[in-house]
C-alpha cells in the first residue's frame, strides 16, 4: 500500500521494490531496537555487573557517541567507495557481531565495547540506507520508499518495548538481559543475507562507467521505456561525477553552489534533534513519575506514545505522495512550536493524575508533529538533496552532525531542566524550533517530484543560491 500511487507501478515492480524497501531498512529496525531494548535490559544488567550510575549512561550513551558519530562519518565514505549494497553489507556484519557481543559480554567494558561496535552500524546504516533507497526508487515512489527506513526505527523501538515485556514474563532469571540483547542479531542475520540477494544502486554503477549494469538494474523496478529515459539522465550526471569522485573536500572548496546544499544538510540534521524528540523517547516515563504517576503506571503510558510514534509515521508517509518536502516541515514547526508552549505551560498544574495524563497527552502532539511532518522528510531530503559525486560523503557529514546533537541533547536534558525546570526547558524548546522554523522557510529547498539528476541540474545551474518558495506556497 505504502509503494502505491496515482500512476501505478506494474505489480512485478512494485513487489520487487516493496523486497527492496523491507531488507535495506532492516538497519532502521536494529536502530530502534538496539536503542529501545537497553532500557529493560539495564534493570536486569545491574544485577550481573553492579554498574555505577557513570557507567549505566556509557552503556547507554556509547551507541550514540562514539559509536553512530563515528559511523556516519566512515558510513559516507564506505558508501561510496565499496557501494551502498557493501556498505550495508558491512553494516549487517557490524549489526551481527554487536548483538553477540552485548548478549555474551562478561565484563561492563566489553559491554561498552559491543555497544560501540553497535554504533558503527547504526550510524553507517542511517547514511546508507536512505541513499541506497533514493537511488533504486522511481522518483514517484522515491519519497515513501526512503521514510520506510523510520517507520522502521520506531517499530523496532515499539518491539524492543513488547519483546523486553515478553522475556520478562517467559524467563525469571536475572541474566534475562542477555538474551533481550541477543534476539537483534536475527534481524541482522535476515540484513545481511537479504542483502546477498539485492543489487547495486545503478547511480554507484554509472559513476564508475559500469553502464550496463546500471541499465540492467534499471529495468528491474521501471518500465523500458522509463529505464530508458532514467539511464540517459544518470549517464549525463555520471560523466560530470566521474570528473569529480573522490574528491569531494576540493569539490566543496571550488563550488559555492556544494557548499551551500552542505551546510543546509547540517542545518537539517541539527534542527530535527533540536527538537527535542529524544528527550521524551528517552525520558518520558522520568518526567511522568516526576509528575506525580507512579512507576509502573508511568512506563504503561508511555507506551502511547511509542504508538503515537509508529502511527504518526505511517501518517507521514501517506503525506508525502500529496504534500511537498517544505510544507511538511513548516507544518511539522509550527505544530511542534505550539506542543512544547503548551508542555510549558501544563508542568505548572500542581501535582495530580490529570495534570500526569494532560502533560501526557501534550507529549503525544509532539511527538505526533515531530514523526509525521518533520523525522520523514528531514532523513528524505538528506538523501535527495546532495550531488552524486559527493552524495555519500555529504549525507555523512550531515548525519555526523545529526548524532552528535542527539547525544549532547540527551546528556544535557536532565541539567538544563535541573537549572531551568520543565517549564524553563520546554520554553526554551519554543525558541530554538522557532528559530528552525525560520531557517527551514528561508533555505531548504523543494525536492518532491523530480529525479536526482533534475534536482542535481538545478542546483548545479544556480550558483548563486537555492531558490526560496515564496510563503504563500508553504500555507
Amino acid at each position: 500500500m505504502l509503494l502505491q500511487n496515482p500512476a501505478r507501478l506494474g505489480s512485478r515492480h512494485r513487489g520487487y521494490l516493496a523486497r527492496l524497501t523491507v531488507i535495506s531498512t532492516l538497519g532502521g529496525l536494529l536502530f530502534g531496537y538496539d536503542t529501545g531494548v537497553i532500557s529493560g535490559a539495564l534493570l536486569y544488567m545491574n544485577d550481573s555487573f553492579q554498574m555505577s550510575a557513570v557507567e549505566e549512561a556509557t552503556v547507554v550513551s556509547a551507541l550514540l557517541f562514539p559509536g553512530a558519530a563515528l559511523g556516519a562519518l566512515a558510513g559516507g565514505r564506505m558508501a561510496d567507495r565499496l557501494g551502498r549494497r557493501g556498505s550495508l553489507l558491512v553494516c549487517a556484519l557490524l549489526f551481527l557481531l554487536g548483538a553477540i557481543g552485548c548478549a555474551i559480554a562478561p565484563t561492563v567494558g566489553f559491554m561498552v565495547a559491543a555497544r560501540v561496535l553497535l554504533g558503527l552500524g547504526v550510524g553507517a546504516a542511517a547514511v546508507t540506507c536512505p541513499l541506497y533507497l533514493a537511488e533504486m526508487a522511481p522518483a514517484k515512489v522515491r519519497g515513501r520508499m526512503v521514510t520506510i527506513n523510520e517507520l522502521m526505527i520506531v517499530t523496532g523501538q515499539m518491539l524492543a518495548f513488547a519483546i523486553n515485556a515478553l522475556l520478562d514474563a517467559l524467563i525469571q532469571d536475572t541474566e534475562v538481559w542477555r538474551t533481550m540483547l541477543g534476539v537483534a542479531s536475527v534481524p541482522a542475520l535476515a540484513l545481511l543475507v537479504g542483502m546477498l540477494m539485492l543489487p547495486e544502486s545503478p547511480r554507484w554503477y554509472a559513476v564508475r562507467g559500469r553502464f550496463d549494469e546500471s541499465r540492467r538494474v534499471l529495468n528491474l523496478s521501471r518500465t523500458p521505456e522509463e529505464a530508458a529515459t532514467e539511464f540517459e539522465e544518470i549517464a549525463r550526471s555520471a560523466q560530470t561525477a566521474t570528473k569529480e569522485r573522490g574528491h569531494a573536500w576540493r569539490d566543496l572548496r571550488d563550488n559555492p553552489w556544494m557548499r551551500r546544499l552542505l551546510w543546509i544538510g547540517i542545518g537539517l540534521a541539527v534542527v530535527q534533534q533540536a527538537t527535542g524528540i529524544n528527550t521524551v523517547n528517552y525520558y518520558a516515563p522520568s518526567i511522568l513519575e516526576k509528575s506525580g504517576l507512579g512507576v509502573s503506571a508511568s512506563l504503561v503510558a508511555t507506551i502511547g506514545v511509542g504508538v503515537t510514534s509508529v502511527l504518526m509515521t505511517i501518517l507521514g508517509i501517506w503525506l508525502l505522495g500529496f504534500i511537498g518536502r517544505r510544507r511538511m516541515l513548516v507544518v511539522g514547526f509550527s505544530g511542534v512550536v505550539g506542543s512544547q508552549a503548551l508542555l510549558a505551560v501544563v508542568f505548572l498544574l500542581p501535582q495530580s493524575d490529570l495534570a500526569s495524563y494532560t502533560i501526557l497527552a501534550a507529549m503525544m502532539l509532539f511527538v505526533a508533529f515531530v514523526q509525521c511532518f518533520i523525522g520523514t522528510c528531514v532523513w528524505l531530503l538528506l538523501s535527495e538533496m546532495f550531488p552524486l559525486a559527493i552524495r555519500g560523503f555529504a549525507m555523512g557529514i550531515a548525519v555526523f552532525a545529526l548524532w552528535t546533537v542527539n547525544a549532547a541533547i540527551s546528556f544535557l536534558f536532565p541539567i538544563v531542566v535541573g537549572a531551568l525546570g520543565s517549564t524553563g526547558t520546554f520554553g526554551l524548546f519554543v525558541l530554538v524550533n522557532a528559530a528552525s522554523l525560520v531557517f527551514v522557510v528561508k533555505c531548504v529547498p523543494e525536492t518532491k517530484g523530480r529525479s536526482l539528476e533534475e534536482l542535481e541540474e538545478q542546483f548545479r545551474g544556480d550558483t548563486a543560491r537555492i531558490p526560496e518558495a515564496r510563503i504563500s506556497e508553504l500555507v
